[in-house]
C-alpha cells in the first residue's frame, strides 16, 4: 500500500511541530517534521511511504496536488497545528478531491476539536495524541478493508456519524526502542540542509530519546495534546546506537539536538548515555532541553561527552509568576544552575515568556533585569499564548483575557507570533512591547559583544559564527518589517 505523509504548505518557514501553536521563528530556522518522520519510519516496515515537507521544499498546494496525483497514495496523512488548522483542512480537502485516498489528520488540534475537524468534507480519520503506532494500525485496516472500531486513539466518520474510539495508551520505553532511527528517515526522505535552528550548529539533526513530561507547567501544549505526563525513554544503548549511526551515515551533521521535553529528567540515563559515548569514543556534538536543576557534576559529565548547549525554560524573572505557572523552579535555583553551566563551559540558550498570568510592567522589568544578569549565550523571548488543552488557556478564557478564541489569528501574514491576550493592567500592546524590547536590548546592546565573542571563540567558532550570522540576518529583517508596519499603523 502507498502512504503519503505531508507537512502541508503554508507561510514560509512555518513550524508545525514546535511546542507552541505553530509559527515562523523571528531568528529564522526550520524544524524537521519530527513526528511525521517517526511515523514514516514505522510505516516503511510494511508499506511504500513518501514523506513530503512542503515548507522546507518551498512547495505550494498546486505542487502537492500534482505530486499526489503522480504518487497515487491509498492513504494520506496530513499534519496540522492550531494556527494553521483552516489552511491544513483546505489542503486535505483538495488532496481528497484529487486522488480519493483515505485521509488522516494528526497534530495537537485533533485532540481538542475532533468534531469540528471531522465536520469538514474530505476529512476521514483523526489520529489523536501520539500517533505513530496508531497510524500503523490504521494503515493495516485500510489495506485490508477492516473496520476501525477496534483501533484505539482514532476518531472517524462512518455512515455520516462521527465516532470516537477509546484513547490509546501512550507508548512504552520498549515501544520507543522499536521505532527506526529518525535520522535514517531524514537521510532517505529529506534534505538536511533545509533545516536549521538558531541555537545549533549547521547542519543538524533533531531526535527524541524519550517522550512525555512529568512536570506541570500550565502553559505547555505538548504534554496535554501529544505526549502525556509520564516520561518514557529509550535505552542508553539505543540512543547511543543512533548517535553512532549519525556519525557514520550523516558525516556532514555538526550537531545532534535532543528534542525531549526534558532529557535531563532521568539523571541516571543522562550519565549512562555520557558514559557510553565516551566508551565508544564518538566524536560528536550534541545539545538538549534541560531544567535549571542539574548539579555541577552532571553538567561536567555532559560537557565531557560532547554536550555543547542547554536550552533552558526560565520563563520569568519573577518568583510569583513562576509559582503561578507551576514551573517548579525559582530564580535562586536558576541563578545557581546558570553559574554552574557556564563553569562547566556549557552554552545556555535562555527561553523567556512575556504575558504569563500575573504579568505587570514591574514583573516584565524584573524579567529584563534577570536576563541581563544571567547573560545567556542565546536568548529567546516569546509572547505568552494560551493553547487549548492547557490550564493557561482555561484561565485566560474564563477571565475574559482572550482577544480572540481562535489561534489561527495568533500569527500575522508572515507567520510570526502575535499577541491574543490583554489584561486590565498589562495590555496586548504592553506584552508585544516588552518582547521586542527584551530582544533588541539584548542583541543590539554593546553588552552582547563579549557574549558573542565568547560564543565564537569556542571549539566550533566558525560554525558558531555561521549560525549567528544566519539568524541575525533574519532577525534584522524581522525588526525592519516591524518598524515599517508601525509606520503604516501610525
Amino acid at each position: 500500500m502507498k502512504i503519503y505523509l505531508l507537512n502541508p504548505p503554508f507561510v514560509e518557514n512555518f513550524v508545525r511541530c514546535g511546542r507552541w501553536q505553530g509559527a515562523a521563528a523571528r531568528s529564522g530556522g526550520l524544524d524537521y517534521p519530527k513526528w511525521l518522520a517517526y511515523a514514516t519510519g514505522l510505516l516503511e516496515k510494511e508499506h511504500l511511504v513518501k514523506l513530503v515537507d512542503a515548507p522546507a521544499s518551498k512547495l505550494h498546494t498546486v505542487d502537492i496536488i500534482n505530486d499526489v496525483k503522480q504518487f497515487q497514495p491509498d492513504l494520506v496523512v496530513v499534519e496540522t497545528n492550531f494556527s494553521s488548522l483552516g489552511n491544513d483542512i483546505g489542503v486535505t480537502q483538495k488532496i481528497k478531491e484529487a486522488c480519493g485516498a483515505t485521509t488522516v489528520m494528526v497534530g495537537p488540534p485533533v485532540a481538542r476539536f475532533p468534531d469540528k475537524i471531522l465536520g469538514n468534507d474530505g476529512l476521514d480519520i483523526l489520529a489523536l495524541y501520539e500517533y505513530d503506532f496508531t497510524l500503523l494500525d490504521v494503515a493495516r485496516a485500510v489495506e485490508q478493508n477492516l473496520p476501525l472500531k477496534d483501533i484505539h486513539g482514532v476518531s472517524y466518520k462512518e455512515n455520516g456519524q462521527i465516532i470516537h474510539n477509546p484513547i490509546r495508551d501512550y507508548t512504552t520505553s520498549e515501544d520507543l526502542d522499536r521505532i527506526p532511527f529518525v535520522s535514517s528517515v531524514y537521510k532517505r526522505h529529506l534534505n538536511i540542509k533545509n533545516y536549521y535552528l538558531s541555537q545549533t550548529l549547521y547542519p543538524e539533526v533533531q531526535i527524541f530519546t524519550g517522550r512525555g513530561c512529568p512536570f506541570h507547567c500550565t502553559f505547555c501544549s505538548w504534554p496535554e495534546n501529544l505526549m502525556g505526563r509520564k516520561y518514557r525513554s529509550r535505552t542508553a544503548d539505543n540512543i547511543v546506537d543512533e548517535f553512532e549511526y549519525i556519525c557514520r551515515n550523516l558525516p556532514e551533521v555538526k550537531e545532534i539536538f535532543i528534542e525531549d521535553d526534558t532529557f535531563t529528567v532521568n539523571k541516571s540515563l543522562v550519565l549512562d548515555v555520557c558514559r557510553k559515548i565516551k566508551e565508544r569514543k564518538l566524536d560528536i556534538t550534541w545539545s538538549c532541553n534541560a531544567r535549571a536543576t542539574l548539579d555541577y557534576s552532571t553538567l561536567q559529565e555532559m560537557k565531557s561527552a560532547g554536550c555543547r548547549l542547554l536550552i533552558v525554560g526560565y520563563e520569568s524573572g519573577n518568583d510569583e509568576i513562576l509559582k503561578t505557572i507551576r514551573k517548579g523552579v525559582d530564580t535562586r535555583q536558576m541563578r545557581a544552575f546558570t553559574k554552574d553551566a557556564k563553569k562547566a563551559k556549557l552554552m545556555v540558550h535562555g527561553d523567556f515568556i512575556i504575558g504569563l498570568p500575573g504579568e505587570t510592567g514591574e514583573t516584565a522589568e524584573q524579567t529584563l533585569r534577570f536576563i541581563r544578569e544571567l547573560k545567556p549565550n542565546i536568548l529567546q523571548v516569546a509572547v505568552a499564548t494560551p493553547i487549548p488543552g492547557t490550564k493557561f488557556y482555561d484561565w485566560a478564557k474564563a477571565n475574559g483575557y482572550l482577544l480572540v478564541d481562535n489561534l489561527e489569528e495568533s500569527i500575522d501574514q508572515r507567520g510570526y507570533q502575535k499577541c491574543i491576550l490583554s489584561y486590565p493592567d498589562f495590555t496586548k500592546v504592553d506584552i508585544e512591547h516588552y518582547v521586542n524590547r527584551a530582544l533588541k536590548e539584548y542583541y543590539l546592546s554593546p553588552s552582547f559583544v563579549p557574549v558573542a565573542l565568547s560564543n565564537i571563540l569556542r571549539r566550533h567558532g566558525l560554525h558558531e559564527l555561521k549560525i549567528m550570522l544566519m539568524s541575525a540576518k533574519v532577525f534584522l529583517e524581522y525588526l525592519g518589517a516591524e518598524k515599517r508596519q508601525a509606520v503604516r499603523d501610525a
